[in-house]
């Protein structure tokens, strides 16, 4: 069975990080409480227009079902070609909830088997992971998520008994963040699919530039822990982590569904204008 089914095919009352914000709201809402993560590794020479292709049929199957959730995909720009498809629940509950619906679709249902088919040519693997959000380990994550681009998403994994030292590392690195606007992130925990004591850190961006200005955020991070608090940050780093990775991720319209609100608050991305007369030039001038 293909990783969308098994995975209620993302559905949910929201988008990753809470989806967008009412026009009456001050702020955007919080982080779900449950998120799902679905993997994707594509085989070599598969990804980019080939892999997008495929998952339109999904995306189409789920507009013409006029599906009331919606998923956000993104495509790995380092580390093994691959592509997450995530999406957030207010529970298990209201997960189960939509795994029966979609279920219970027939239409629906025959459609995302038969896009299975194509997608699944084109992967070498699948998996997939399920998350709680934890607040008190998460930096201003309230986030307009809509009009951002990127994620950086980072994965520490604790070793057995060192629970109580990821805590003060946790605390340590807020407290010294806290003093630098335009920082934040949302942590999630693994409760399935992963490995040892997972968490996972979704640090938004909306542009690449904002990776460059993380260099100058750094120099002035460690001199708000001081030389004190990098010796102990350091001391309980190498003792709590058994393994921590980084990678960037873009979002990818083309392969995701999402939903009206979002469209409406960033059209030209979500939903570009396409010109009808494009594929035909393209096919008709001579190669270069």
């Amino acid at each position: 069975m293909n990783i969308k089914k098994i995975t209620g095919l993302l559905l949910g009352s929201y988008f990753l990080l809470g989806g967008l914000a009412t026009a009456a709201a001050e702020e955007p809402p919080p982080p779900p409480k449950v998120l799902t993560i679905a993997r994707e590794f594509v085989k070599p020479g598969r990804s980019g227009a080939l892999h997008e292709k495929a998952e339109s049929a999904f995306v189409q199957a789920m507009a013409r079902a006029k599906w009331p959730t919606h998923y956000l995909a993104v495509t790995a720009l380092t580390g093994k070609p691959r592509v997450l498809f995530l999406t957030g629940y207010d529970s298990f509950e209201a997960w189960e909830k939509d795994q029966k619906a979609t279920q219970a679709n027939a239409t629906l249902s025959a459609a995302l088997d038969r896009a299975a088919v194509a997608d699944g040519d084109l992967l070498s693997d699948i998996d997939a992971s399920a998350l709680v959000f934890r607040e008190e380990y998460s930096l201003r994550s309230h986030i307009d998520i809509p009009h951002m681009r990127y994620f950086d998403i980072a994965l520490y994994r604790v070793r057995p008994g060192h629970e109580a030292d990821w805590d003060t590392i946790v605390k340590m690195v807020k407290a010294a963040y806290e003093k630098i606007p335009d920082v934040s992130f949302a942590t999630f925990f693994a409760v399935y699919g992963q490995e040892g004591s997972t968490y996972v850190v979704f640090s938004p961006m909306k542009s690449a530039s904002e990776i460059d200005k993380g260099f100058d955020q750094d120099k002035q991070f460690m001199t708000n822990m001081g030389e004190d608090g990098m010796k102990k940050f350091s001391e309980l780093l190498a003792g709590a982590i058994e393994f921590s990775q980084h990678n960037l991720f873009s979002f990818t319209p083309s392969m995701s569904y999402p939903s009206d609100e979002w469209i409406k608050a960033d059209p030209g991305f979500w939903k570009p204008k396409t010109n009808a007369a494009a594929p035909k030039k393209a096919e008709e001038k001579p190669a270069q």
